[in-house]
């Protein structure tokens, strides 16, 4: 049975999945790049030196880095995840990377005899609640092996299909979801245009909570402080953003490997410091 979790990459998700790992007793080593990373989880385990080192303590290793490059670099190599040798462990990919390099990423591991669960995240903010929502790809088989794991730190876990499927899955919410974020950013334009308040307009927009609820989240960025003036504001902004064109860059490649292109994903993708409510409050001016 599957027990411990070691967690690599802390910042906003891996350092709240770590948190709820350690609250349920299963924490069995940490890594990150930066030391004081650490901080952020009280009664953890010392940092591990290497991502070796922390697969050799760990029944299971849990990635949230940033993008596939740092994601394969954990892996890979003398000091990596895949030279502890550990035939037979799980490897849990928190991160969104491209399908191509979750192909790179399953081929090492099928090499090394260790399982690769992909599995998109939403809820980010939460995560150190147990609050994160898990889209989850891989067998059955390898779902109920690591389901200790996920007991121990996840919200919701939905399987979403066999190995890729997860992935997969992420990246099409991320789509849906920034195409939202646009569409919220536009008809908050004409609200504010013509004085209507925006926490009314969410109201109006939040539908039958039976039925599903509704499109109040499209707003979520439009309703928050206004970023003048604000550093911390304008700090999260940009956060998102970084995010949000990252997210959106992945998608877009995906479409291209099979011939298509995503037009209005493109769009969010150019206009990114407006849909981010950076600029612009009342519109893009008419070039």
């Amino acid at each position: 049975m599957m027990k411990s979790g070691g967690v690599i990459g802390l910042g906003g998700i891996g350092g709240g999945v770590a948190q709820c790992l350690q609250r349920s007793g299963q924490l069995s080593a940490i890594y990150d790049v930066v030391a004081k990373a650490a901080e952020k989880i009280p009664g953890a385990p010392p940092m591990s030196a290497t991502p070796r080192d922390l697969a050799a303590a760990s029944d299971c290793v849990l990635i949230a880095v940033l993008n596939g490059a740092q994601t394969i670099a954990v892996l890979s190599g003398p000091d990596g995840v895949l030279a502890a040798k550990k035939a037979g462990q799980t490897v849990i990919l928190l991160s969104t990377i491209s399908m191509m390099e979750l192909e790179t990423a399953q081929k090492l591991c099928a090499e090394a005899g260790v399982t690769l669960i992909d599995c998109g995240v939403t809820n980010g903010p939460k995560s150190g609640e147990n609050g994160l929502i898990c889209l989850a790809g891989g067998s059955d088989e390898d779902m109920a092996k690591a389901k200790p794991i996920f007991d121990g730190f996840a919200g919701q876990v939905i399987h979403m299909g066999g190995p890729g499927a997860g992935m997969a899955a992420k990246i099409a919410r991320n789509a849906t979801y920034f195409g939202c974020m646009r569409a919220g950013y536009e008809g908050a334009v004409i609200a504010r245009n013509y004085g209507v308040d925006l926490d009314q307009l969410r109201m109006a927009l939040s539908g039958d909570p039976n039925s599903g609820g509704g499109l109040e989240g499209a707003l979520a960025m439009m309703v928050r402080p206004d970023p003048a003036g604000n550093e911390q504001e304008y700090g999260l902004r940009n956060y998102f953003k970084g995010l949000m064109i990252k997210d959106l860059e992945v998608a877009i490649e995906e479409a291209a490997r099979f011939g298509v292109r995503l037009p209005m994903i493109e769009l969010i993708r150019d206009n990114a410091d407006s849909t981010s409510g950076l600029e612009y409050p009342k519109g893009q001016p008419i070039a």
